[in-house]
C-alpha cells in the first residue's frame, strides 16, 4: 500500500468560494464538484475519487482564513473531520 500525499494550500483564501476553488484546483476534484459544503463532504468520502491506498491531505496556510472567517472554518473542519476516504491533517508550522 502506497501513501498518497496531497497539499491544500489556503494562502490568500479569504472566503468560502475561494476555499472551494482552491479545493478544486489543489486536490484535482472533478468538474462536477458543486463547490458547497455537502459536495466537499461527498468528494472527501468517495473512495472512487482517490487513488488506492492511504490518502493524506495536508492543509497549509489555513490560519488567516480561520481567523477571518471563523464560522466558515468551523464548518470546513467538520467536513475535514468527517471525511472517510481521506485523512485531512492541518499543518501547524510556518509556511513551509
Amino acid at each position: 500500500m502506497t501513501d498518497v500525499l496531497a497539499t491544500l494550500d489556503l494562502a490568500g483564501v479569504t472566503d468560502k468560494a475561494g476555499l472551494m476553488d482552491r479545493c478544486l484546483r489543489d486536490l484535482g476534484l472533478p468538474d462536477y464538484f458543486g463547490r458547497n459544503w455537502d459536495a466537499l463532504a461527498d468528494v472527501l468520502s468517495d473512495p472512487g475519487l482517490w487513488p488506492e491506498g492511504a490518502v493524506v491531505i495536508v492543509v497549509r496556510n489555513w490560519q488567516s482564513y480561520a481567523k477571518e472567517r471563523p464560522d466558515e472554518w468551523g464548518i470546513a473542519r467538520e467536513v475535514f473531520s468527517g471525511a472517510s476516504a481521506v485523512t485531512v491533517a492541518l499543518a501547524l508550522g510556518g509556511s513551509s
